[in-house]
């Protein structure tokens, strides 16, 4: 029996989510906003964790390239089946794997966007498929970390990286380890929740700052 699913409406865009996909929130659409202001023509972007490609069909819209990762292999199924009736199939490339596992040693991108499990959490809050998705460990910062140290040998010179988490998740330390890795980082969009801000920080070569 197929799983239900949910269908969600990003401006002219329409997603369908499969019930062990993360469900697209606050989160994705304040980065989805980020990216329509970021993506140039004839770029080409990679989308970390994918979900149901909503960030990669939205990128494509200008970039030249798209390829989306994803270690749940649902959301894989479910970025394809979205690429497809949202006619972007020929630019989104999705594969299965975790983070940078499914890209080469040569891949480089103009754009990497990371909406990033972010939430503090207990290893049990990270077995199924959909909670992988939030769950970011004791301080919320295990799979940032690994982004942060990875995710440079994948940009280009002139390139800038996305990334989205919370203020739970201490977004002091993100701008710090970015910087350790010679990228200059800033907030250029923020969201303020109950308990939480949610933010999108943006990373760039610090010799492209002049630019």
């Amino acid at each position: 029996m197929k799983s239900s699913k949910k269908r969600i409406f990003y401006a002219d865009l329409c997603f369908d989510v499969s019930e062990e996909v993360y469900e697209p929130a606050e989160d994705t659409f304040l980065v989805a906003d980020e990216l329509n202001q970021t993506v140039a023509e004839g770029e080409t972007v990679l989308d970390v964790g994918t979900g149901c490609g909503i960030l990669a069909i939205i990128a494509s819209k200008k970039a030249k390239k798209v390829v989306a990762t994803d270690i749940n292999p649902h959301a894989v199924e479910c970025a394809e089946e979205n690429a497809e009736a949202n006619r972007a199939s020929s630019k989104v490339q999705v594969r299965l794997g975790d983070m940078f596992e499914p890209i080469s040693e040569t891949e480089k991108f103009n754009l990497i966007v990371f909406n990033a499990p972010y939430l503090p959490s207990t290893p049990s809050e990270y077995r199924s498929w959909k909670s992988r998705a939030w769950a970011g460990g004791s301080t919320g910062r295990k799979i940032i970390n690994r982004f942060i140290k990875d995710a440079p040998n994948h940009l280009k010179t002139e390139g800038r990286i996305l990334l989205v988490q919370s203020t739970l998740s201490n977004v002091k330390e993100t701008v710090r380890k970015f910087r350790a890795m010679d990228l200059d980082a800033e907030v250029v969009a923020e969201k303020k929740e109950a308990f939480e801000t949610i933010v999108v920080i943006q990373a760039s070569h610090l010799s492209q700052q002049s630019i």
